[in-house]
């Protein structure tokens, strides 16, 4: 499989990934995934966390991409990024949820979004 085969499958699993997280908080478990913007309160719409993992995908594909004609340990300095990316969105994402299921929601999409293109583009600079 090549690299480009690599990072689109790594996108996409994070797609169904997100679509099938959003699935399971939302319809199954009943929660209101809300975040507070300002004075407003948004809703977290299926479409948007669709949109939100693509760009999320796109920007860490391109990141690696531009490492790797960079630097020898592209690999390494990408993952470090990555990981301080994820951390830094599990504080300003989840902490903007209204209730406490939309926190811990909130959360675990951010989780399992950032495990997967972390993991997926990280395996495929090998």
């Amino acid at each position: 499989m090549t690299r480009t085969m690599v990072r689109l499958t790594a996108s996409a699993a994070a797609m169904v990934v997100a679509a099938a997280g959003f699935t399971v908080l939302h319809s199954m478990a009943g929660i209101d995934l809300a975040a507070r913007t300002g004075t407003a309160v948004q809703h977290i719409t299926l479409p948007a966390v669709l949109i939100a993992t693509a760009v999320s995908a796109a920007a860490g594909w391109v990141s690696l991409a531009l490492l790797e004609r960079l630097t020898a340990r592209a690999r390494t300095v990408w993952t470090v990024v990555a990981v301080a990316v994820a951390l830094l969105s599990m504080l300003a994402g989840p902490a903007a949820g209204v209730t406490v299921g939309a926190k811990v929601g909130l959360a675990l999409l951010h989780l399992v979004v950032g495990a997967t293109v972390i993991g997926g583009m990280r395996w495929s600079s090998r």
